[in-house]
């Protein structure tokens, strides 16, 4: 099974793409592929942006990478309670090109924060938007207080609840 994973995040300590790695890295047998949303640089959105460039190349490679995947595994980051602006604008620039992003390929949203809310709204925001880009979300988890559940040093929950609800997330991917 070839999984990509990435978390939702352009921070280069990103706790969504260590929980994203952690998670798809538990699928037996895997190939997993963690992207990085950096690697996709697109310029701010706009339809006069798009009516000068056209398609964005790197919204094309995102895609492109994604295709490639029979199993999703993202972690969303918040900014105030709605997806980080720089992911925000490769998804639009993306959705311009096809709008069904995710292409019908069973999913696992995740999102984290350091605080209490472990990032529900935009976990909630894109869950129900999935079905309009094509999104199969077999299942959702949201870890609150990252630091306090998860040793970034060994890539790894320290809460077992925790670990324990992300494994059996993981685990519809394959049923």
């Amino acid at each position: 099974m070839k999984v990509i994973a990435y978390g939702a995040s352009t921070s280069s300590t990103s706790i969504n793409k260590a929980l994203a790695t952690y998670a798809a890295n538990l699928i037996p047998g895997a190939d997993v592929t963690v992207l990085d949303i950096n690697d996709y640089p697109v310029p701010m959105f706009s339809e006069d942006k798009e009516k000068e460039i056209g398609q964005a190349e790197a919204a094309k490679a995102f895609l492109d990478a994604i295709a490639t995947a029979d199993a999703l595994v993202i972690s969303f980051a918040e900014h105030n309670g709605h997806y980080p602006a720089a992911y925000k604008n490769l998804f639009d620039w993306s959705t311009r090109i096809d709008q069904k992003v995710f292409k019908d390929i069973p999913a696992v949203y995740l999102a984290t924060s350091p605080g209490p809310g472990g990032a529900q709204s935009v976990l909630a925001a894109a869950k129900g938007s999935a079905p309009f880009f094509g999104g199969n979300v077999k299942a959702t988890v949201s870890v609150a207080s990252f630091y306090d559940n998860f040793d970034l040093e060994k890539g790894q929950p320290t809460n077992s609840a925790v670990a324990d609800e992300i494994k059996a997330a993981v685990a519809k991917l394959n049923a």
